[in-house]
């Protein structure tokens, strides 16, 4: 059993594909993530199943992509009772299995479970329990409950970049990596291998790095987002949404998207370091070449371009996520793939790297051992968002991006070698026949609702086409459709004056 290796997995939220410095990002700094993709694999065109947090990681928890969960959006919940978690299948094969930080596990009954893990260290985001949130009790106890907002004020300020309400010490990412280190210590004399998740909330919103880190890069040294000339053209509802409730849809101005890009790469040089403080653990206690360590986050983050904040689109800022994978002998050093990858690939290689068995369903990724070992692939992977008349759907293999919006009841196709930054819309031309990318668009449109059709998914599809809905419109006064987000247990009375 102990000849096993011990399993890491770093798993971040919101960090788009672009954001590490040794896979072709100029001006972010991220030492230890790029010494992790020197020694490792790095994969390039690794996809979410679902660029929304609660289905990305349920797809992660059980191998499955979201037509196979029954989990499509923040809403849903995860198949608990119906599917074996990768974590009790490990926990079953011999593994010592903990978790720290955000799962976001749904219905909120099962937030603070195990849920296949030995033992939890939670810290969640809006939480309705405080007394279950091993972060709070933590910051409460070193003088800080005063602090209503612990990962950033949401609501009107969502997308305004702040500074953290605790000092580094204290803050949220540091916690998640003292924690992490704390058990990477702790397993160094135990004979038994070990698998830890390591959830950290950042860099999702609200970008509140700590002092001195708010100040690590000024709104100058960040490039502008990507606008196109059409960009509003390759808008969708979805955007068109999250953009009036994060009040991101009643004007904006470059100094201050360039500013919030200034504090979301802070945030992910905040977690770099604790990334830095997990290997240097691991290379103390001696187990860090025995240890297959990963590194991914849940979807991507648009930062603005295409005019739009937040994740659930199909382009690449939103739905391509960073993924690091580590295991000298197992896989080549300081290489790259770009083989499509997905989450669920991550579940498949923790079981064949543990030996364990999923009892209760079939998983749908493939090794990444494998796949780095081969010649590219050209494999096609899918992401799917929502279902029936919101539904968002896309496939991507190697060459071509295809996608898929119900509301707006229009497809979209990229050139991913041409066209990389996704600005031409190709279904245009799709429709003469000497176009190549006529028959990609066939092709892709057939393999994705093939996909869905076979996975019972019939509010999605009709036959072999797309079941029509109604196309969708935003509210005409600006003020609809408005979000806020406040903790249900904090205390908002101003004592002498409310």
């Amino acid at each position: 059993m102990a000849s096993r290796p011990n399993i890491l997995l770093i798993f971040t939220d919101q960090q788009r594909f672009d954001t590490i410095g040794a896979l072709g990002n100029p001006f972010v700094r991220t030492p230890n993530l790029d010494r992790l993709a020197s020694e490792g694999t790095a994969f390039t065109s690794a996809y979410t199943p679902a660029p929304e947090c609660v289905p990305a990681r349920c797809c992660l928890t059980f191998g499955q992509y979201p037509a196979h969960t029954g989990c499509f959006s923040n809403r849903d919940p995860f198949p608990f009772e119906k599917k074996q978690t990768i974590f009790d299948a490990l926990t079953r094969t011999g593994y010592r299995t903990h978790g720290v930080g955000k799962c976001h596990f749904t219905p909120s009954e099962a937030a603070y479970k195990d849920n296949g893990f030995e033992t939890r260290e939670c810290q969640e985001e809006l939480t309705s329990n405080p007394e279950r949130d091993h972060y709070l009790q933590h910051l409460w106890s070193n003088g800080f409950k005063h602090v209503t907002d612990p990962h950033g004020v949401r609501g009107e300020l969502y997308y305004m970049p702040q500074p953290a309400q605790m000092p580094a010490r204290l803050h949220p990412t540091q916690w998640v990596g003292d924690r992490a280190v704390s058990f990477v210590q702790e397993q160094a004399s135990e004979d038994k291998p070990w698998f830890l998740y390591a959830g950290i909330i950042h860099p999702h919103p609200p970008f509140c790095p700590p002092a001195p880190w708010h100040k690590l890069y000024r709104d100058l040294d960040i490039p502008p987002p990507h606008l196109p000339p059409n960009f509003e053209d390759l808008q969708i509802r979805i955007n068109r949404s999250q953009n009036r409730y994060k009040r991101f849809d009643q004007g904006s101005d470059l100094w201050r998207i360039r500013m919030m890009r200034a504090y979301y790469f802070a945030c992910i040089s905040f977690i770099d370091y604790q990334v830095g403080r997990v290997l240097d653990a691991l290379e103390a206690t001696g187990q860090l070449d025995n240890t297959l360590i990963a590194f991914s986050s849940d979807h991507g983050e648009l930062l603005g371009d295409f005019g739009s904040v937040g994740k659930r689109s199909f382009h690449d800022a939103a739905s391509r996520v960073p993924l690091i994978v580590r295991h000298p002998g197992t896989l080549p050093s300081g290489e790259t793939r770009d083989t499509p990858v997905s989450l669920i690939d991550l579940t498949r290689t923790f079981a064949d790297t543990a030996g364990a068995e999923i009892e209760t369903h079939q998983l749908d990724g493939k090794n990444l051992v494998d796949l780095a070992g081969k010649p590219p692939e050209d494999r096609t992977v899918f992401t799917h968002l929502m279902q029936g008349a919101n539904g968002l759907y896309s496939a991507v293999n190697h060459r071509w991006k295809y996608a898929y919006s119900a509301p707006d009841q229009r497809e979209f196709l990229f050139d991913r070698k041409k066209d990389p930054t996704e600005t031409h819309d190709l279904i245009g031309v799709c429709n003469q026949p000497e176009w190549p990318s006529s028959q990609a668009a066939t092709d892709m449109r057939d393999q994705l609702i093939t996909h869905l059709r076979e996975a019972g998914q019939t509010d999605a599809v009709d036959g072999n086409g797309w079941k029509s809905h109604p196309i969708q419109s935003l509210p005409e006064n600006p003020d609809g459709a408005l979000v806020y987000q406040d903790h249900p247990w904090a205390d908002q009375s101003i004592p002498g004056y409310s």
